[in-house]
């Protein structure tokens, strides 16, 4: 099944080519179908005569790899593409699974350029730093300041990579006073093949900037839905490199957790890391630390850096429709009318929704705000990595 998205109009049904419209607006395309062939085909018919800068492609981890990235480059060929594999998909359903989501970029309003870091186990920051400063100068010399002001930096990275903390503060670092937003590559909830699209290859161990510029408004905002509650636990033994807990409280870490959770005898399992969010207190602010899975030992595998010493509270979580409600009454007093957003929604977050039977009406919101993008194992957000947020770009129209 396709569907296309470029301001309202309606469906495409699947095996007729669209026409996109070239009055400015991000073009979106998605297909179902579940031959790697036959989806990238629809979503080439779809693409057929509009000249964009640049899409963003977000996949499902159901799709080949190696055939899907073939097919883009046949198919496909003079688009340049970024993204990465997902742990779901937000498309003109909402929450979406087993589908391919793309997000065009029209020529005549958007300009793009990129960079790509790989083996990130040997990331340097200093010659990282050097390159992004050169991409933003280039683009600021090629680029008109008074026709194209506005400057955002998309940040995919690899979500097994465990380096998303020091990239981040890296990248940011070296933008300056552009802002940085992203996420990082899912496969599902398997946690072993995530992957970054760029230059028409699947990359493992790899993150990718994507220089986005343009006269339309632009907004980054980043919010999560929960608050710190009264039980505390004290990380006693960790190893940061591999963000594993083993002791919390002077206790098998696993153990005490569940404990505090209130929930003795429960499954560990991520419908339950969703439901009772770690939370810190950093910098004045509250920030999700979440759990990815447990261990055979007892031990806990977090999505983010962690470390002893380090205090956390169990989340609770507040009204998370009307909290949405706020925020996107927020991003269109900052853009004016949403023309879409590119949305990071944190894995935890969709399964949380799902179990608190909130699903669809998150969906329906997302439809109704034009929000595309992914299901995320983290996000990124200026010079931060975070949690079990709901992170991501709005373009004003």
């Amino acid at each position: 099944m396709l569907q296309v998205d470029v301001d309202k109009r309606p469906a495409i049904p699947s095996g007729q080519a669209a026409s996109p419209v070239t009055s400015g607006g991000l073009i979106t395309v998605t297909s179902r179908a579940v031959d790697p062939a036959t989806a990238v085909g629809e979503l080439a018919e779809a693409l057929a005569g509009a000249e964009l800068s640049g899409a963003l492609l977000f996949c499902s981890n159901t799709y080949p790899r190696e055939a899907l990235q073939r097919e883009l480059a046949v198919q496909l060929p003079d688009v340049q593409l970024f993204g990465c594999t997902s742990a779901g998909e937000l498309t003109d359903r909402g929450y979406d699974t087993r589908s391919v989501v793309l997000i065009g970029f029209p020529a005549n309003v958007f300009s793009i350029a990129s960079l790509r870091f790989d083996d990130l186990d040997r990331f340097d920051p200093q010659s990282a730093q050097a390159a992004i400063r050169q991409l933003v100068a280039q683009e600021r010399v090629e680029r008109s300041p008074e026709g194209r002001p506005n400057q955002v930096a998309l940040f995919l990275v690899d979500g097994l990579s465990h380096r998303e903390e020091l990239l981040t503060m890296t990248a940011q670092h070296a933008l300056g006073d552009i802002q940085l937003i992203g996420g990082s590559s899912g496969d599902g909830l398997s946690f072993r093949n995530t992957a970054i699209l760029h230059e028409g290859r699947f990359h493992a161990d790899a993150a990718v900037i994507v220089l986005l510029t343009t006269a339309k408004p632009l907004h980054v905002f980043c919010a999560n839905f929960y608050k710190p509650g009264p039980a505390k636990m004290v990380i006693t033994e960790a190893d940061p490199e591999s963000r594993v807990v083993q002791e919390i409280n002077a206790a098998p870490a696993a153990e005490e957790y569940r404990r505090l959770a209130g929930s003795p005898c429960a499954e560990l399992d991520a419908h339950f890391f969703a439901a009772h969010p770690p939370i810190v207190r950093t910098g004045g602010q509250f920030h999700v630390r979440s759990i990815q899975s447990v261990n055979n030992d007892g031990s806990l595998t977090f999505y983010c850096a962690i470390d002893t010493g380090v205090v956390l509270s169990i989340g609770e979580p507040v009204d998370r429709i009307g909290a949405m409600e706020s925020l996107f009454a927020d991003i269109e007093s900052k853009v004016g009318e949403i023309d879409h957003v590119i949305g990071f929604d944190c894995v935890l977050n969709r399964l949380d929704a799902e179990d608190r039977q909130m699903a669809r009406t998150v969906s329906q919101m997302y439809v109704e705000k034009r929000v595309f993008g992914f299901n995320t194992y983290g996000e990124q957000f200026m010079a931060a990595h975070m949690n079990q947020t709901f992170t991501g770009l709005a373009i004003g129209k």
